[in-house]
């Protein structure tokens, strides 16, 4: 009763967010570098926010957090509302990460990690981010990750801020998993899922023990990692907005539906995680079979992108 009580709540706050938005003009206008072509309403996402706080409230999520997610939410949101410059984007994230750092007691592990991890969580955030434009793909991808989060012992403790979170993914998804998206999650919802995803994987590996539970992350982190290359590559800004990750080429170029490529992305990383998780049980989640793993989903992501490139040359020439 209590989670059938909190999907209402959430469904209320969404839609009074949507008045909110449509008042004060809080909209997502397309345009060349945009995967959708009309005018829709932008920070959808605001109830993931939301959630992490009705998670702390009842308890089941720590305050640092809890201010981490609100904190990157809240100039977000403005960031939404009215573009600022990268400094006060980057020092939120900045104090966001430190907070993630000292809830998981981070800062006493080696000097040499921090770095490495505060890199890879900025990644992570910033490369989620881009995800969203794509109707459906933000959501179904978090909510295979939050679902396969859940099936691990090491996170049994933390199964009620997990069905919160899963529950705030359900209610954007009825907005959002449609041919005409009612809404996006903006930058206050990616980020602030980008951000609790990054935190709860790290504390997943802690817990664990276990590195391998990265792979939760592979379909998308392959994607990001290899585009950035060949954005690199042909010496283009990283940082500015584009339409040259894989299910962007699929959805705009090819002109496959937004929910059929959104379900493709969420689909095939569930399938991985199932095996992951598979594999962890029976103790077989070790260092050849990560690397292993991760030496295929490339080879086969390289191919499929070849594929769809050589597919848009044929068509422009056409």
């Amino acid at each position: 009763m209590i989670y059938i009580a909190l999907i209402v709540l959430l469904v209320v706050i969404e839609l009074v967010y949507f008045k909110i938005a449509d008042k004060y003009n809080i909209i997502d206008k397309p345009n060349s570098r945009s995967s959708h072509t009309t005018v829709t309403l932008r920070g959808g996402g605001i109830i993931f926010p939301i959630a992490v706080s009705i998670a702390f409230f009842l308890g089941y999520v720590s305050w640092p957090i809890s201010l981490a997610v609100v904190l990157v939410a809240v100039v977000s949101f403005i960031d939404d509302i009215k573009p600022l410059s990268q400094l006060p984007r980057f020092v939120s994230h900045v104090l966001a990460v430190g907070l993630v750092f000292y809830d998981l007691h981070l800062f006493y592990e080696p000097l040499w990690l921090l770095p490495v991890v505060f890199v890879l969580l900025i990644g992570w955030v910033n490369a989620f981010n881009f995800m969203d434009g794509i109707n459906g793909i933000t959501v179904l991808y978090a909510l295979v990750a939050i679902v396969s989060f859940s099936f691990l012992p090491a996170n049994e403790s933390s199964l009620p801020l997990l069905i919160i979170m899963g529950l705030s993914c359900f209610v954007f998804g009825l907005f959002n998993i449609r041919k005409k998206a009612k809404t996006f999650a903006g930058d206050v919802g990616s980020i602030s899922m980008a951000l609790f995803l990054g935190y709860f994987m790290i504390k997943t590996i802690i817990d664990s023990g276990q590195f391998g539970y990265i792979l939760f992350f592979s379909v998308y982190g392959i994607d990001a990692i290899i585009t950035i290359i060949n954005r690199l590559l042909k010496k283009e800004n990283i940082f500015q907005p584009h339409r040259s990750h894989l299910y962007q080429y699929l959805a705009n170029e090819i002109g496959y539906s937004h929910i059929l490529v959104a379900f493709i992305y969420a689909g095939f990383q569930l399938i991985i995680n199932s095996l992951v998780v598979y594999v962890a049980s029976i103790g077989y989640l070790n260092v050849s079979f990560i690397v292993g793993l991760l030496l295929v989903l490339t080879l086969i992501y390289l191919f499929i992108r070849k594929g769809v490139i050589r597919k848009m040359a044929l068509k422009n020439i056409v």
